[in-house]
């Protein structure tokens, strides 16, 4: 590949080159090398994916994984925040699933799925390796996709536009653990309303968001201060991630695109084979089917999804 180094190995000494390595070399456990029922896996061009945060308690690692085994594509971009560094200095959080989800990925990888890496400010010391490959997947801070109709997108993790982010890394950090605990509280709500019976996605970390006025409009300034850097760049619109905020809209003529996360929404963007870009958001198996069948229904849309 033209312009891309490869890594010796003896040179691979960041902690993720590591525990793709370890990744690698370990075998999936039976409960999750097998799959329960055969079904077809949907295939798309491109696949966006950001907001893993594999290696801290937030990560949806099982929707993911399930995500990752019935989805397929010819490329995939991993938009930053993949391995979430800031939460492994303070506690070190590795479970099985974690590493079987960097195994699938590379699995990805070997069997020619053209991965590229963009790296978030979670994982920012991955920057240094820029335009690197360890593992077949290449490593870029940022990269412009082409779609089959010739539209043209700024792939980019985002927190580069983050004013909060960018010079006021203590309150991101604060933030940060603010949010972690919103997720942990969610998860005993959840754990006693389904006690109760009662079953639902409902996630307190997002009805806050959409609730505290001051969040609304920092995604709001967020959105239309990414537009209004990007506009005049001679591009179509920007794939992105780091708010964990899903979204498909056009703002001012220019595509703002966002790919969500998996530690709340589990979204992803995908890129069909005619060029039309639409937003899923996975629940399980069943959505796959639910999406394959869609396909093979002359084309028509997912109802949970939002799309060019």
């Amino acid at each position: 590949m033209p312009g891309v180094c490869k890594i010796p190995s003896t040179e691979l000494q960041t902690t993720v080159i590591e525990l793709s390595y370890i990744a690698t070399k370990m075998t999936l456990p039976g409960s999750l090398a097998s799959c329960t029922h055969i079904m077809t896996t949907p295939r798309y061009r491109t696949i966006w994916i950001s907001d893993l945060h594999i290696g801290s308690t937030q990560c949806q690692a099982d929707a993911l994984l399930d995500f990752l085994k019935h989805t397929d594509s010819e490329k995939l971009y991993l938009v930053g925040d993949i391995i979430d560094f800031w939460s492994l200095s303070k506690k070190m959080y590795w479970p099985r699933t974690h590493n079987t989800i960097i195994q699938k990925i590379l699995r990805k990888a070997r069997h020619g799925t053209q991965i590229i890496y963009v790296p978030g400010n979670h994982d920012e010391n991955v920057r240094d390796y820029d335009s690197y490959v360890f593992g077949d997947i290449v490593v870029k801070n940022s990269d412009v996709h082409t779609t089959t109709t010739g539209q043209r997108f700024l792939i980019v993790h985002g927190d580069e536009y983050d004013t909060i982010a960018r010079h006021h890394r203590w309150l991101a950090q604060i933030g940060s653990v603010g949010y972690d605990w919103l997720i942990e509280f969610n998860r005993v709500l959840r754990f006693f309303r389904r006690l109760l019976g009662i079953q639902s996605n409902f996630s307190l970390a997002a009805y806050v968001k959409y609730k505290v006025k001051n969040v609304v409009q920092f995604i709001s300034d967020y959105e239309d201060g990414i537009v209004r850097t990007l506009r005049d760049e001679g591009l179509d619109g920007v794939i992105c991630g780091h708010i964990h905020h899903a979204e498909i809209k056009q703002i001012e003529g220019f595509w703002y695109i966002n790919t969500g996360d998996f530690v709340e929404s589990c979204t992803a963007i995908v890129e069909h084979f005619d060029g039309q870009l639409e937003l899923i958001k996975w629940r399980s198996a069943e959505t796959a089917q639910a999406l394959l069948e869609q396909t093979e229904d002359n084309g028509e849309q997912v109802d949970l999804s939002a799309g060019i």
